[in-house]
């Protein structure tokens, strides 16, 4: 089977490309800036703005597989547009898609949110995400949007090097209390798009750890495994910020767990000391 990975030299791209190609799958990979270095891969530059492009790569790499673990942060054209450009190549081409969303796509109200959960998305991060979901559910319907929360491995995660920069007072913040998601292991969140991608389902599936956690508690547990000084790590209230965005969001994602036999890890897990 031949893999493309959209976003192969991020941080979950890279984790991606490492367990297809551990599974002796032909892969193909994209990037938007500089190539990763698995010398196995076929790289190939792709902007998700250009429709041409994306259709040119998705024709030339002939995947049977279509895995997006691209993250454009607010730009509206990248991150709700370019999905929808990928969906269509896919669907053109007869490509299965695993699409990767968000838990930035729900406000925080109910707290609690399972697949059957409609977005209701507060941020413009949020809105782009959520608005990618609504056009590839259109485009190709036999797609897979799977969201999930933090994700968390070693100092290549965003989440993980704040930690380490906070630690060594080499940046200046807080880290909220009151500020909770489900984190997810980088190499069981590519363990379980992979899984899915290989089955026939369709349609929203939920990949988040199974422990709810402050993002001060995640910083905790990181600067302890890591042998950090944790007592830098200032505690801080987001609801007395500036920043946009919900508080409480946990995915629920046991429904999806169920179907699976990878294990969706939960941070008191996977960062315990010695793990």
């Amino acid at each position: 089977m031949t893999i493309l990975i959209i976003g192969g030299s991020g941080f979950l791209g890279a984790e991606l490309v490492r367990q297809a190609t551990a599974a002796g799958h032909a892969t193909a990979a994209s990037f938007a800036t500089s190539p990763g270095s698995a010398a196995e891969v076929a790289w190939h530059a792709l902007d998700l703005r250009d429709s041409e492009r994306v259709e040119a790569v998705v024709a030339e790499t002939a995947p049977c597989l279509v895995v997006n673990a691209t993250s454009g942060g607010p730009d509206w054209a990248v991150t709700a547009e370019g999905p929808i450009r990928l969906a269509m190549a896919a669907a053109k081409y007869g490509c299965r898609l695993v699409h990767l969303s968000s838990d930035a796509v729900f406000s925080g109200t109910r707290v609690h949110y399972d697949e059957s959960c409609l977005p209701d998305p507060v941020t413009p991060y949020g809105a782009a995400k959520a608005a990618a979901e609504t056009g590839i559910r259109l485009t190709h319907p036999a797609a897979v949007i799977a969201r999930t929360s933090l994700i968390i491995g070693d100092r290549k995660s965003t989440h993980v090097r704040m930690v380490h920069d906070l630690a060594a007072g080499t940046r200046n913040g807080v880290l909220f209390t009151d500020d909770i998601r489900c984190p997810v292991h980088v190499a069981d969140l590519a363990a379980a798009l992979l899984e899915l991608a290989s089955g026939e389902t369709s349609g929203v599936h939920h990949l988040a750890g199974t422990d709810a956690m402050s993002r001060h508690e995640l910083g905790i547990l990181i600067a302890r495994r890591d042998g950090l000084n944790a007592s830098r790590l200032v505690p801080g209230l987001r609801a007395d910020s500036t920043l946009p965005g919900p508080l409480d969001v946990r995915l629920d994602s046991h429904a999806t767990q169920r179907a699976l036999h990878t294990t969706l890890r939960g941070a008191r897990q996977f960062l315990a000391v010695g793990a």
